[in-house]
């Protein structure tokens, strides 16, 4: 019997094009996204870089560009948000604990909230809390992310879904024993949930 359920964000709920922040990058100077990319993304992701030394990240690597020129590169990965999902959202919440745990940074989840000031915060009281990776210093698929949702909020995995877009996320928390959902995104939507029969 679920009684909690744990989402993603991105691909989830908004939009994401990640070819627009390749291509954006790719007018600046880029060749390709490599392990050096990863990394800066990585510790930016876990909030152990600040964003002005992720943005000098970036300009070391791409030499004669601006901080807003890779701003806006990088947030153009930022979709749209369908209101009719958080609309599911509104009704889920009136019968489980939700959680949103994403993999994210402080650039996007600011982005996020300037362009949406009404919408953002509709959205964040739909959970009982928030988690950001910046925030907790972890990153999904790491099994200790979902462990400290687990315990800081006294959920039983075997009552608890997780909502994700990435099969190792998805794999990691099956691991655990959290009850899972590997949503295809293009060919699935997060309302397809009772559809499903996974509730």
């Amino acid at each position: 019997m679920i009684d909690a359920i744990i989402f993603d964000f991105g691909d989830i709920f908004i939009n994401l094009d990640k070819a627009a922040t390749i291509t954006g990058l790719q007018k600046l100077g880029m060749t390709e996204w490599n392990s050096e990319f990863d990394q800066l993304n990585f510790s930016f992701e876990t909030g152990s870089i600040s964003p002005e030394d992720f943005i000098g990240g970036f300009q070391k690597r791409l030499p004669n560009t601006s901080k807003e020129e890779i701003l806006k590169a990088w947030n153009a990965v930022l979709a749209d948000f369908p209101k009719y999902r958080l609309e599911f959202l509104q009704e889920l919440s009136k019968k489980y604990r939700l959680f949103l745990l994403s993999n994210t940074d402080s650039i996007h989840i600011n982005t996020f909230e300037k362009n949406n000031p009404s919408f953002y915060q509709d959205f964040y009281n739909c959970f009982e809390k928030v988690h950001f990776s910046f925030d907790m210093g972890l990153r999904k698929p790491d099994p200790k992310i979902y462990q400290t949702l687990l315990d800081e909020h006294n959920l039983i995995p075997a009552n608890t879904l997780f909502v994700d877009d990435k099969t190792e996320n998805t794999d990691s928390a099956a691991a655990l024993g959290i009850k899972v959902w590997n949503l295809q995104v293009g060919k699935e939507d997060v309302v397809d949930l009772y559809k499903k029969n996974i509730l």
